[in-house]
């Protein structure tokens, strides 16, 4: 998973953007309604920041700030780092826990392709794990 290109690895067009002046409430209610744990911030049709679900919590919530009225240019990372879709899994992984953060937007030409989150490798993983062990629960029973 980790030599894979981060081509093959993020689902093309699964992501969630909004604008600047978009509400904290409604970025996190869209954040709820697509099971994801960030938001891409665009302007002019290119990538101006991220919004994440620790920002809610550690810019928003514990400063006492109302989400219904803090717009995401107020709290959103301005400027995130950014990949491109050659690079390899293992590198964004990497650059992720360099840098303290979950969630790595896609650039391609400029324009926004995806994002990787540090969540993409728990899930295969988790399904070697899941797979495993229903194959160990099967060799017990064959022995019981």
């Amino acid at each position: 998973m980790f030599s894979q290109s981060i081509r093959n690895v993020i689902e093309p067009k699964k992501f969630l953007t909004a604008t600047a002046d978009e509400t904290v409430s409604n970025a996190c209610r869209l954040m709820q309604t697509r099971n994801v744990g960030a938001v891409l911030v665009t302007g002019d049709g290119c990538l101006i920041g991220i919004f994440t679900e620790r920002d809610a919590v550690f810019r928003v919530t514990a400063q006492g700030l109302d989400p219904k009225t803090t717009p995401l240019q107020d709290v959103m990372t301005a400027q995130p780092i950014t990949i491109g879709p050659e690079k390899s899994y293992g590198h964004a992984m990497l650059l992720m826990h360099e840098n303290g953060f979950r969630h790595l937007p896609v650039i391609e030409n400029e324009g926004l392709i995806g994002i990787i989150s540090s969540r993409n490798a728990m899930d295969p993983a988790l399904e070697e794990f899941v797979w495993e062990e229903r194959r160990r629960e099967h060799y017990r029973q064959g022995f019981s």
